[in-house]
């Protein structure tokens, strides 16, 4: 049965005052607690979790709002199930945060542990995670119009594994499966098969030798067994459809491939593969390694208050930077929060994401990629171009050329200069002119006019001195990592980490709002009013 007390209706008088000390009562009503208590627990979705329990039998469920609030806060204080039950149960500056009554609180990790369930099928992480921030954005009035870009790895709760590993310990889970199931099939298998897979997972080929000669070997050995095992249960109908199967089957297509009935391990994967059977969604950065990232976004106002998270993109470790501009885009202005400035790294300043952001009216400063640019050669700055036709008017020397046509479908430019003023012209090796004899042809696209327009535009000290903002994220994201534990994750599988990541930057910006709520106490305002959507509802 559904049991839901409002947040809002508060005791005319607060039990805590005689629970803590006058020094105690006043640290938790001006830390993260007395936000969290008085601002963020009406924010939080109790009437869904409602939904999963009856509204008229059985046992009362826990109250709803303390049990969404137990999940969030768990999560941004990096918790494990057993920490935050006892918390619950012993720790009056949580029950005061969840708005218990003191004292007299039971819980236990496995009833925890349904509810954080509920919230990981429910989704509810990401509407905790907008609610929130949408609520703090509002309640502390932060100018939104300026905000940096940035991503960060997160590692899940898994074991790291090399290829060769990867592939052994796959085939030895499925082995251990064959042989708890179905013992007469296991038995019936190659003895020196079984016998190299024995080991458990930690010292599995922890014999073999280190050179590289040796471990091509080995690698090609487990390759062969693994297709062997796929060939003798691909019709067996008591294991085809088991996970470590499945498992098997798709790290062999990812990992090696079949040449006129040869295994043949792949020289190069790519970044989209399995890393771990325990963790199947988890893929591969060639920088930061296996698991996960995610995408954030933060204000940088400048204005001396704090800054908050405005949206928060979890994503595989093989997503990248470029194509996550869009879908970070429409989060925030789903939530009304679009800048009309994103700051940005080079990574995500493509010409493509520049133009569909001032679509939007937003702004991406980022600084051109200049891995493509050569500092020694003449690019299409220097020459004079038509702002309207695109065409080229003149070369760096002055020089007019004979023809110069845009084509609109690939938008691309070819120009034709004399080769007679070519021959002699002093900046014939470091021009990009092409070609011999009376013609010389040179092509141009606007993005790459427009590159070279942004690189003009990065060397004026207006545009430094904004873009030196965007270093203040990477700080944050340190800050956020130390305090939540977002780096290292208590979880593994996709659900489970994408809703961690969320209520661990949401949970972040509780703390960042926690420090304008001491400093409103400290000046003898009521935060309660200032922070709260609605003024009435001040305790």
């Amino acid at each position: 049965m559904q049991y839901i007390v409002d947040p809002r209706q508060m005791a005319l008088a607060d039990p805590y005052e005689h629970v803590f000390s006058l020094v105690g009562y006043k640290k938790v009503r001006e830390g993260w607690h007395g936000v969290f208590r008085h601002v963020i627990l009406e924010l939080l979705p109790a009437g869904t979790l409602a939904l999963s329990f009856s509204d008229a039998q059985g046992r009362p469920t826990k109250e709803l709002y303390s049990m969404a609030g137990l999940v969030f806060i768990m999560q941004f204080n990096n918790w494990t199930a057993e920490q935050a039950a006892d918390a619950y149960m012993f720790d009056s500056a949580i029950q005061y945060a969840l708005n218990l009554s003191p004292g007299a609180q039971s819980m236990s990790s496995r009833t925890l542990e349904r509810y954080l369930k509920l919230v990981r099928e429910g989704e509810l992480a990401a509407r905790i995670m907008e609610d929130v921030t949408s609520a703090l954005v509002l309640a502390l009035d932060k100018n939104v119009r300026e905000q940096r870009l940035d991503s960060t790895h997160v590692f899940s709760n898994m074991a790291l594994f090399g290829r060769t590993q990867l592939m052994g310990v796959t085939v030895r889970r499925f082995l251990s499966q064959v042989r708890r199931h179905d013992r007469a099939a296991y038995d019936a298998l190659d003895e020196a098969l079984c016998a190299r897979y024995a080991p458990s997972e930690q010292r599995l080929f922890g014999d073999t030798q280190r050179d590289k000669a040796a471990r091509s070997q080995l690698r090609q050995q487990v390759a062969d067994d693994m297709y062997a095992l796929i060939q003798r249960f691909s019709d067996d109908e008591r294991h085809n459809a088991r996970a470590s199967y499945l498992a098997l089957t798709r790290v062999f297509e990812e990992q090696c491939e079949v040449r006129e009935n040869k295994t043949v391990v792949k020289e190069k994967t790519g970044g989209r593969v399995m890393q771990n059977p325990s963790d199947p969604e988890a893929t591969y950065d060639g920088k930061k390694g296996s698991g996960y990232q995610v995408q954030l976004s933060e204000t940088c106002d400048g204005d001396g208050q704090v800054q908050l998270i405005t949206a928060a993109l979890p994503q595989t470790a093989a997503d990248a930077d470029p194509q996550s501009v869009a879908p970070m885009g429409e989060q925030l202005k789903a939530q009304d929060l679009l800048p009309s400035s994103w700051l940005a790294d080079a990574a995500y300043g493509s010409d493509g994401n520049v133009q569909q952001l001032q679509q939007e009216d937003v702004i991406l400063v980022s600084p051109v990629n200049g891995s493509k640019r050569d500092p020694d050669k003449l690019h299409i700055e220097d020459f004079q171009t038509g702002p309207d036709t695109e065409c080229v008017l003149g070369c760096p020397q002055g020089h007019t050329p004979l023809q110069s046509e845009h084509d609109p479908q690939d938008d691309t430019t070819t120009t034709y200069f004399d080769g007679a003023h070519c021959a002699g012209c002093p900046k014939r090796d470091r021009c990009p002119v092409q070609g011999k004899g009376e013609r010389r042809r040179f092509q141009h696209t606007k993005a790459q006019r427009r590159s070279a327009a942004r690189l003009r535009e990065e060397q004026e000290e207006s545009w430094r001195e904004t873009y030196a903002k965007r270093a203040g994220i990477e700080g944050t994201i340190g800050r956020i990592k130390r305090r939540t534990g977002l780096g290292h994750l208590r979880v593994r599988g996709q659900d489970s980490v994408f809703t961690a990541i969320r209520l661990k930057v949401a949970g972040w910006n509780v703390l960042q709002a926690a420090k304008v709520w001491y400093k409103r106490l400290k000046d003898g305002a009521n935060p309660v009013g200032a922070l709260r959507r609605c003024p009435c509802l001040c305790h």
